[in-house]
C-alpha cells in the first residue's frame, strides 16, 4: 500500500505532500493543472527517465520520495533477495533525487540503480496508463494474464521449464562443440599429450617458484650482499672502533664505580646486555660471511628453471596451482576423446532425457494454462459485460508446439473480441480503441483481484473515450476492485469520482509572480462542490450540489456489497 508521496522541486511543483488511504484514492482538478506531473513524479521514483528539464527552476535538484507498507511476504521476501530490508512494520521508504546530470536512488536506505528500482517497484505498485494498456496488445503480456490467473503451480512450472531450458540448451550447445570428426579428434588428442607430457616432465612442486625467486635473488645480488656484510663487520666488530670495542671500554669504566649507585649499576647492567647481543650478533654475522657463496651455474640452473615454470604458468591459467589444474582437465579430455563414441552416446541420451523433462514440464503448463484461459475468458466476458460492453464475445486462441518452445514453455495465447454484435473475433490488437483498452484492462484488473501480489493500481486515463452510462459501470468497478486493493485514480469524469473513499483536488496557483501546482485533501462538502464542477457548473447552486449529492449517494449504495 502507498502511504505518502513527497514531492520537492519538480516542474510545477516547489514542495507537497499526500497521504492516501486504502480504498478509491480519486484525484480531480482543471485541465492543465498538473495531474500529469504528479503521475510523472510517481513515474520518476519507481525508475522512469529522467530529465534535467523537470527540475523546478532555480533548484539545484528534484527530490521524489515514497512511502509503502508491504502488504504481504512476498513483497518482503522479494526485496530481502535484493539485500534490501524493510523496517519491522514493513515500512519501506523510496526516494528518488535528480540532479542536472544524475540521478541518486535509495530504497530502505540502500543506495540503487534504476534498474534495481525497476525491478523493485514492479513488486510494490502497478500503473496502469495509456503505456500500460498497449501492452496488453502484445501476446506476451496476454500469457502472462492467463499464467496470473492461473495462480502458483503455473508459477512452479514456469521456474521449472526455466531451469530445465537452461539445462537442454547446455547439452545441445555442449553436442554442437564437441560433434568432431576423426582427424579433428586426433589433432586434438595429439595436443594433449604433448601438453600432458610437457607438464608432467616438468614436475611442478606447488610453492617453489616463490622458494626459487629468492634464492635467485640472494645470487642475483651476491656482490652487493658480500660487500654489506663486510662493511657490518668493520664497523661493529673488527676495527679499532668498532661498537663492540667502544662498549667493552665503556663498561670497564663503569665497572670501576660498581656498588656506589644503584641507579648507575642499573645502566651498567643495561650496557652488559648490549654488549651481549653484539656478541651474538658478531658470531652470526661470522657464520654468514662464512658461509656466502657464490655459484655461477646454480644461478643459470635456478633462471632455467624459473623460465620453464613461469612458460607452463602463462599457459596454462598464472599459477602451479592451475597448471596442475589444467593437467587433470587435459588428462580427463583426452579420455574423453579416446572414449568419443560411447562419450557421444552417453551425452546424446542425456540431451534427449533433458529434452522429455522440459516437453513433458511445458505439457503439464499448457494443460493448467488452457483450464485457466477458459475459465479467465468466462470471468472477462462478464465483467466487460459489466462494463457496458454492448455484445461482448472474448475468447483465446492457442498455438502450441515445440517449435514455440523457450524458457516460458511452447505455448502462445491471442485474445479474440467481438465488440459489436454480428461481428467476427478478431486479435484485440486489431479492434480496440484507446477507451475499450481502459476498460479490457481494468476487466482483466478486476479478473485477477486476489490472485496478484500486488495491493496498489494507479489508473491514469481509464475514463478515455468513455461517458455516461458506461462511466458509471466503470465506476462500479473502480468501487468495487478497491474493496479489497488500493485504487489511486486521476479522473475528470463525475460518475467515477463520487465513487471515492478519499478525494484530494490538483490546483494550479499563482504565487510572488510564479506558478505552483498544489494538492490536497478535501472534505466531504468540499469533495461534493468539486463534483458539482464536474458536472459542468460554473456556478454551485442548490441544485447542482444536489445534483452532486445524488450522485454521491448512489456510489455509497453501489459500494455496500463490495469485498
Amino acid at each position: 500500500m502507498l502511504l505518502s508521496l513527497h514531492v520537492k522541486n519538480l516542474a510545477l511543483i516547489r514542495e507537497e505532500e499526500i497521504d492516501f488511504t486504502d480504498g478509491l484514492n480519486i484525484l480531480t482538478g482543471e485541465t492543465g493543472a498538473g495531474k500529469s506531473i504528479l503521475i510523472g513524479s510517481v513515474g520518476l521514483v519507481l525508475g522512469a527517465k529522467a530529465d534535467r528539464g523537470l527540475i523546478r527552476t532555480g533548484a539545484e535538484s528534484a527530490l521524489i520520495e515514497m512511502v509503502f507498507q508491504a502488504d504481504n511476504e512476498y513483497q518482503i521476501q522479494a526485496l530481502r533477495e535484493m539485500g534490501l530490508e524493510p523496517d519491522e512494520e514493513g515500512v519501506i521508504l523510496v526516494k528518488r533525487r535528480i540532479l542536472p546530470s544524475r540521478s541518486i536512488c535509495t530504497v530502505a536506505g540502500e543506495t540503487v540503480t534504476l534498474r534495481q528500482l525497476r525491478e523493485i517497484s514492479e513488486r510494490l505498485i502497478d500503473i496502469c496508463g495509456q503505456r500500460e494498456n498497449q501492452k496488453l496488445l502484445k501476446r506476451e503480456a496476454q500469457l502472462e494474464a492467463v499464467d496470473a490467473y492461473a495462480g502458483d503451480g503455473a508459477d512452479r512450472l514456469r521456474q521449472e521449464i526455466a531451469a530445465a531450458h537452461r539445462e537442454y540448451r547446455r547439452l545441445c550447445a555442449e553436442w554442437e562443440r564437441d560433434d568432431l570428426d576423426e582427424s579433428a579428434r586426433r589433432r586434438e588428442a595429439d595436443l594433449l599429450r604433448y601438453e600432458i607430457d610437457e607438464i608432467t616432465a616438468a614436475a611442478l612442486v606447488p610453492g617453489e617458484d616463490v622458494e626459487l625467486e629468492q634464492r635467485r635473488r640472494r645470487l642475483a645480488s651476491f656482490k652487493k650482499i658480500q660487500e654489506a656484510a663486510a662493511q657490518a663487520d668493520r664497523f661493529v666488530l673488527t676495527s679499532e672502533s668498532s661498537a663492540a670495542d667502544q662498549v667493552d671500554r665503556a663498561l670497564r669504566a663503569l665497572s670501576d664505580a660498581e656498588g656506589c649507585d644503584e641507579q648507575l649499576d642499573a645502566l651498567t647492567a643495561q650496557l652488559s646486555e648490549i654488549d651481549g647481543l653484539l656478541s651474538d650478533f658478531g658470531r652470526s654475522l661470522s657464520g654468514y660471511i662464512a658461509d656466502l657463496r657464490f655459484d655461477p651455474s646454480e644461478l643459470a640452473e635456478i633462471e632455467e628453471r624459473l623460465d620453464l615454470i613461469h612458460r607452463l604458468e602463462d599457459k596454462h591459467g598464472g599459477s602451479i596451482e592451475a597448471v596442475q589444474r589444467a593437467l587433470e582437465a587435459s588428462g580427463e579430455r583426452l579420455a574423453w576423446l579416446e572414449d568419443y563414441e560411447n562419450e557421444r552416446q552417453h551425452l546424446k541420451e542425456q540431451r534427449e532425457e533433458s529434452r522429455r523433462i522440459l516437453l513433458e514440464a511445458c505439457g503439464q503448463l499448457s494443460a493448467i494454462r488452457r483450464e485457466a484461459g477458459e475459465a479467465d475468458a468466462r470471468r472477462m466476458s462478464e465483467e466487460l459485460s459489466e462494463l457496458n460492453f454492448p455484445a461482448i464475445g472474448f475468447e483465446l486462441e492457442w498455438e502450441s508446439g515445440e517449435e514455440l518452445l523457450t524458457a516460458g514453455g511452447y505455448d502462445r495465447v491471442s485474445f479474440l473480441i467481438s465488440l459489436n454484435p454480428g461481428e467476427p473475433m478478431r486479435p484485440l490488437e486489431q479492434i480496440a480503441s484507446g477507451g475499450e483498452l481502459s476498460r479490457i484492462m481494468l476487466a482483466q484488473k478486476t479478473v485477477l483481484a486476489g490472485r496478484e501480489d500486488i495491493h496498489t493500481f494507479i489508473f491514469d486515463e481509464i475514463d478515455t473515450g468513455i461517458s455516461g452510462r458506461t462511466a458509471w459501470k466503470v465506476s462500479q468497478r473502480l468501487g468495487q476492485l478497491a474493496g479489497d486493493h488500493q485504487i489511486i485514480c486521476i479522473t475528470h469524469l463525475p460518475q467515477i469520482a463520487a465513487m471515492e473513499d478519499s478525494h484530494f483536488l490538483i490546483q494550479k496557483d499563482s504565487e510572488g509572480g510564479r506558478t505552483e501546482t498544489h494538492i490536497r485533501r478535501l472534505t466531504d462538502r468540499e469533495s461534493c462542490q468539486e463534483l458539482a464542477r464536474l458536472l459542468g457548473s460554473d456556478v454551485l447552486t442548490d441544485a447542482a450540489l444536489q445534483n452532486a449529492d445524488d450522485m454521491k449517494q448512489m456510489a455509497r449504495e453501489a459500494k455496500k456489497d463490495r469485498p
